[in-house]
C-alpha cells in the first residue's frame, strides 16, 4: 500500500463529523478509514434518545465499509467537531480490531499506533476458532 495521507484521512473524518446527529451530547465525532482495496470510508455518530442504541462514528464507518463491499481497514482516523484527534473507546477498538487488516494503523492522540498497540491481546474470531477446535467441532 502507498504511503498514507493522514492529513487527507483526517479531513475526511472532519467532513464526516459535520454530518453527525448529536442533539443530546452536542459532541460530533467523525471517523475515516482506508480499506485494503483503496476505498476511503467514513462515519459519524448518530445519537438516539434511548442512549443505548446510539451509533458511534466507528459503527457507521464499519457499516459503510461492509455495505460497500467489505474489506479490511488499513488506516483509521477519528476526530471531534473541532477536528481534534480522538482515541476510540474500548468498545470501538474491539469493533475496529474485528475489521482490521494485519498491521492496521490508527492516528491517535499519542501518534500513529498499530491496532495491536491500542488493543493488545484482543479477543476476536481466532479465539472462537480455537475454542471450536478444542471442542472438536
Amino acid at each position: 500500500m502507498a504511503e498514507i495521507d493522514w492529513d487527507g484521512l483526517r479531513a475526511t473524518a472532519i467532513e464526516a463529523a459535520t454530518k453527525a446527529y448529536v442533539p443530546y451530547s452536542r459532541f460530533p465525532v467523525g471517523a475515516a478509514a482506508i480499506v485494503d482495496d483503496g476505498r476511503v470510508v467514513s462515519g459519524a455518530n448518530i445519537e438516539n434518545a434511548a442512549y443505548g442504541v446510539t451509533l458511534c462514528a466507528e459503527c457507521s464507518l464499519v457499516s459503510e465499509m461492509i455495505m460497500g463491499g467489505g474489506g479490511r481497514i488499513v488506516a483509521f482516523a477519528c476526530v471531534n467537531g473541532a477536528g481534534e484527534r480522538l482515541m476510540p473507546c474500548g468498545r470501538c477498538r474491539q469493533l475496529l480490531s474485528e475489521h482490521a487488516a494485519p498491521g492496521m494503523l490508527l492516528d491517535t492522540v499519542s501518534g500513529i499506533r498499530t491496532m495491536h498497540e491500542v488493543l493488545p491481546d484482543a479477543f476476536g474470531p481466532a479465539a472462537l476458532d480455537d475454542y471450536a477446535q478444542q471442542q472438536g467441532e
